[in-house]
């Protein structure tokens, strides 16, 4: 039997870049039964990781105690203090892992860090003679770091990642009596990934008016007013829970869901844990560039196709075109439509 080993696992940076390291993470402990591992990340991400077994989690506060290169230094002593690792898998490849990275260095400990693929992501999302073609996915991407390390990893998909949560009881009133109850989440990091909130609230009337159940998922007070004027205007069956739960509840009542209506976003990976079915809505972006919901299949996806998508890979830049045409021409019945034939 190989020798117990200890993998420190860094990455940073959105929700669901993180959450697509779970499905990963999962394969990666059930196939190298032998293997424990850390994970250094947010915060405020703890929940994601409580339901995989022999993982542990350690919280960076990177805007205050953990902050600029001291406090990666200081983050690096907590670590070291923790049991001894035998390898680094760094899966984010930006400054902050790299100088967390380069402090245990002078430990001579194995350390592999990800390829970010950023030459062919140009191709794709350059303005003339796209390279249209499916890219490595960052679950791939994820699964060669530990490969080359010297760990199985092969991403299987034949169950769930997790199982569905006991709902909270502030949230079992949703889905009392409900047959379909859908979580739809608006919005996205950027605005070129979202489509515009007016369609989007005729659309959660429309689905409401059939007698579906509508669950409104966002944070951050802009958002939660958003919501919640939603549901006030709209009423009948249409709820908000932006802010009313705690993170780890959220995922518990996402468990539960029916399906989810969503951007390329956040929200996505996270019903995609578990296995929760997701419609979801494209527009700067494309699920070339790999950052598709974990088991979700490609006809799930709303999207047009027009000459200059994808233009970036994290949907950050300010329509060239001028018109947001990528979005305004999805229409809102072929949304409508989608969620009612899944």
């Amino acid at each position: 039997m190989p020798a117990p080993a200890h993998i420190l696992v860094i990455r940073f940076s959105a929700m669901g870049d993180v959450a697509m390291t779970v499905p990963v993470l999962k394969n990666l402990l059930q196939q190298n039964q032998y293997l424990q591992i850390t994970v250094v990340s947010n915060a405020f991400f703890k929940p994601l990781f409580t339901g995989l077994e022999r993982c542990h989690f350690h919280a960076a506060h990177l805007k205050k105690e953990h902050k600029g290169v001291t406090g990666i230094y200081r983050l690096y002593k907590e670590l070291k203090a923790l049991k001894p690792f035998t390898a680094i898998a760094d899966l984010h490849g930006v400054l902050r892992s790299f100088n967390l990275r380069l402090f245990f260095g002078f430990s001579n400990i194995p350390i592999a860090a990800i390829d970010k693929g950023r030459k062919e992501k140009k191709l794709l999302t350059r303005k003339k003679d796209k390279h249209l073609v499916q890219l490595t996915t960052s679950f791939e991407r994820y699964a060669v770091v530990f490969r080359n390390l010297g760990y199985t990893c092969e991403l299987k998909n034949e169950q769930p990642i997790f199982s569905r949560q006991p709902l909270p009881a502030a949230a079992k009133f949703f889905f009392k009596g409900k047959e379909k109850v859908i979580g739809i989440a608006p919005f996205a990091q950027h605005f070129q990934k979202m489509y515009p909130l007016q369609q989007t609230k005729n659309v959660v009337k429309a689905l409401s008016d059939a007698g579906h159940s509508i669950l409104l998922l966002g944070g951050g007070q802009p958002e939660i007013e958003t919501l919640q004027q939603w549901q006030d205007e709209i009423k009948g069956n249409v709820f908000s829970i932006a802010g009313k739960f705690s993170f780890a509840e959220e995922l518990a009542i996402i468990s539960n869901l029916t399906q989810m209506l969503s951007m390329d976003s956040a929200n996505m990976h996270l019903a995609s844990l578990y296995a929760v079915p997701v419609i979801s809505i494209w527009g700067a972006t494309h699920p070339f560039a790999g950052f598709y919901g974990w088991g979700q299949p490609v006809e799930n996806m709303v999207n047009v196709d027009i000459y200059c998508r994808p233009c970036s890979v994290f949907g950050n830049k300010p329509c060239y075109r001028g018109d947001f045409a990528c979005m305004m021409r999805i229409e809102e019945n072929t949304i409508i439509d989608k969620v009612n034939k899944l």
